[in-house]
């Protein structure tokens, strides 16, 4: 699985841009805010029509204009594929894969895949549980479709619920409808967990792998998914599943009413991370927390891989330099076997990885 070329007009920073890339290693040099992160936040939108940048698209169009466009050239599953992104300020993105329109974003998952590690990822272990839901949510939606479709819906249902929770005291009727989204948020919710609770066991399986050998076999990194309080075992049925989420929305349904706030679901999921048997979010040292992290990521790419039989492209934003010598050497020598990016300042500390391509970046040119 690789992207051989990347074509954007009006993205970002940049006008007028195409852009060939080796199968290999790819290295983005240049100083800060010249444009190095874009490439790559175009690399990842093309696998999953998300950025971990923007909230909303306009955010990604050239300043000044109304519309950007993303294209690429890509090779997967042993066939060519152009992906075709069209972004509006004003109006529905439109997304096309070898001139098909696509019908929903996740078609494109089937057709890349990416890990993108950035240095706000190496914070990952002391962020709330949000950060870590948004880890898994990231991760399964390109492994997932019907992961993906489950997301978008229940994420559309409790909007909709905390709005009727918001305006139930001045207009009751809207309080009739709470059993109807209750009941449809249970069903997505059921398909959430049954992802959620898969993935986090191969993650720990390889994140612990991958931990021990960066610390030099000295420490232990063990990972829990957690998820509502009622759900006994994440692994039972989906109708089993269903059941129990709804048990829940019982029990909390004066507290909802009350605090005007949705407060059953697994929304609130996390993943629980200790390190030598203590909770690494209140007791580890940032090296250890940063070790972590390097584990969730490198094993996100062992899982996509597992799962699909095919490398992700991954992509490394200035993290290198964030990490001490140690933990870049360990980083380099994960990384092979597909194709990679990294960015960085400069290129001499990156050693062999620069008998790929080396690209720089200046005020939104490449050469």
């Amino acid at each position: 699985m690789r992207i051989d070329r990347l074509t954007l007009q009006n993205f970002r920073n940049y006008t007028e841009q195409s852009v060939e890339f080796a199968p290999d290693s790819n290295v983005i040099v240049g100083e800060n805010a010249q444009g190095k992160t874009n490439l790559l936040e175009a690399v990842v939108f093309l696998s999953c029509a998300r950025s971990a940048r923007a909230r909303v698209d306009r955010e990604m169009i050239r300043f000044g204009d109304t519309a950007a466009r993303i294209q690429g050239e890509i090779f997967s599953r042993e066939r060519e594929f152009d992906v075709d992104v069209e972004l509006f300020a004003g109006k529905r993105r439109k997304i096309s894969i070898n001139k098909v329109p696509a019908k929903r974003a996740g078609d494109l998952s089937g057709v890349l895949g990416t890990v993108f590690f950035c240095p706000e990822d190496l914070m990952l272990i002391r962020e709330g549980a949000a950060a870590r839901r948004r880890f898994m949510d990231q991760s399964l939606c390109q492994l997932r479709p019907r992961y993906a479709a489950a997301l978008t819906e229940y994420n559309r249902l409790y909007e909709h619920k905390t709005r009727i929770l918001r305006d139930g005291a001045e207009h009751p009727a809207l309080l009739d409808t709470l059993p109807e989204f209750n009941a449809r948020m249970a069903a997505a919710g059921a398909v959430l967990i049954h992802y959620r609770a898969r993935f986090c066991g191969r993650l720990a399986e390889y994140a612990a792998a991958a931990h021990s050998e960066c610390s030099g076999g000295k420490e232990t990194l063990t990972l829990r998914y957690q998820t509502v309080k009622s759900v006994e075992d994440p692994f039972a049925e989906q109708g089993v599943l269903v059941e129990q989420l709804l048990a829940h929305q019982r029990e909390h349904a004066q507290a909802e009413l009350a605090s005007r706030l949705c407060l059953s679901g697994p929304h609130k999921d996390d993943i629980e991370v200790e390190i030598g048997g203590e909770n690494a979010r209140q007791f580890s040292s940032q090296g250890q927390t940063r070790t972590a992290a390097l584990a969730f990521k490198l094993a996100e790419r062992d899982i996509y891989k597992e799962i699909t039989g095919q490398s992700p492209v991954l992509l490394l934003d200035d993290v290198l330099s964030e990490l001490d010598p140690r933990r870049q050497e360990f980083v380099l020598n994960r990384i092979g076997g597909g194709q990679v990016f990294i960015t960085c300042c400069e290129e001499d500390r990156l050693g062999t990885l620069t008998a790929g391509r080396v690209l720089h970046v200046e005020n939104g040119e490449v050469r």
